[in-house]
């Protein structure tokens, strides 16, 4: 199996990921219900995670990373812990259901809306992004990178403009944390959304959100958190506030190792290297006769890179992919529909996406590569 579908979830992931998993689950303890060694080795787990977060994000106290079960759980944690019927919130034309679903939920109790205009090559327009603003504008939320066309939103810019509004910043960075330097302080991001089973090389399961202290949503969901037993709402301290119940440890304790792979590697490094891969297959697949790609032609980008075979449903073409050659893809909207009504791929059923990872090789490119040939000759 040749497997190209990182967008959706990294895969293989590092040994050390599998390892610190084996090691947490067969040791036990639940942080914080316990003064015990297995307990403590257990907060030491998740406090891991969360000190190689906040270094790889550029947060001052780790403490402001909340754990999650996933991205959309902590963007829907931003989201409704912010706004409230009659609010104005703006996003762009290019988001996941992730985002477009709580805010379709805000809309129909009351909230208004602004999809700003939206390119599928260099992203939100900032001049029509600047004109959105409302005296009861509440929150900004876009993503940073597509995960249909890969396209960058020009996240430090946008922050800037929001920070000048006084308006929170709300950051989906699904398809670029790990892979995409990032820096909260620098991007004037107020809340960054992250899953942790992509690019940061942990397990499903996993994600979250890290708070500024510019920003104190309302909690979702409440109740234990092992300490302050005796107070009757959730604890004002962070991450309490944001974290009831038993936590995720062993799927924490893989993600810290996820984490710790590319804080030794370097996220830069990581990106350029990326960077390349997706080059080499843009400026093979734009060769082949019938093969339309969507988003940027070079230049940074996402690890989401869509395209279309003439007379090829997408559906079909990932389906020959694996069946005939043993390459795992994605087809479909990708729990896009707006990305793809933007680029006119709403009709046919949406796109191919293939998105190289970090254990990718040039010689899977190159087998991808020449069955795409293929199948665009036959077509």
């Amino acid at each position: 199996m040749i497997y190209l579908d990182n967008a959706a979830t990294s895969w293989p992931k590092p040994e050390g990921v599998y390892r610190a998993m084996d090691e947490s689950v067969r040791r036990g303890g639940n942080a914080g219900r316990s003064s015990s060694e297995k307990a403590r080795a257990a907060a030491d787990d998740i406090n891991g995670a969360r000190a190689a977060l906040a270094e790889l994000f550029h947060v001052a106290d780790p403490n402001r990373i909340v754990f999650a079960l996933n991205a959309t759980d902590a963007i829907n944690l931003a989201i409704n812990g912010i706004l409230e019927p009659g609010d104005h919130v703006i996003t762009s034309r290019m988001e996941h259901n992730a985002v477009t679903r709580p805010l379709a939920y805000l809309e129909d109790r009351g909230a208004a809306v602004t999809k700003v205009a939206t390119d599928p090559v260099k992203g939100v327009d900032l001049d029509a992004f600047k004109e959105a603003f409302r005296d009861n504008t509440r929150l900004v939320v876009m993503t940073h990178g597509s995960n249909v066309t890969g396209t960058l939103n020009p996240i430090e810019e946008i922050g800037s403009i929001c920070r000048e509004k006084g308006v929170p910043f709300l950051v989906d960075a699904s398809q670029t944390a790990g892979a995409v330097p990032i820096d909260v302080v620098k991007m004037n991001i107020d809340m960054l959304a992250f899953p942790g089973h992509k690019s940061l090389l942990g397990p499903t399961g996993t994600g979250g959100l890290y708070v500024s202290e510019n920003v104190s949503p309302r909690p979702v969901r409440s109740g234990g958190t092992g300490v302050y037993s005796q107070v009757r709402l959730q604890p004002e301290e962070l991450p309490y506030l944001y974290e009831a119940g038993t936590q995720n440890t062993c799927g924490l304790a893989g993600l810290a190792a996820g984490v710790r792979v590319i804080l030794e590697r370097s996220v830069n490094n990581i990106f350029y290297e990326e960077q390349q891969k997706l080059q080499y297959l843009i400026d093979a697949l734009k060769n082949i006769h019938g093969v339309t790609i969507y988003g940027p032609l070079c230049g940074p980008r996402a690890a989401a890179l869509s395209f279309n075979i003439d007379g090829v449903d997408c559906a079909d073409v990932a389906m020959i992919l694996e069946t005939s050659y043993g390459i795992s893809v994605r087809s479909g909207l990708q729990c896009a529909p707006d990305t793809h009504r933007l680029i006119g791929t709403i009709d046919v059923g949406g796109t191919v996406r293939v998105s190289p990872g970090l254990f990718t090789t040039g010689e899977d490119m190159d087998v991808f590569i020449e069955a795409v040939r293929d199948i665009a000759l036959e077509s």
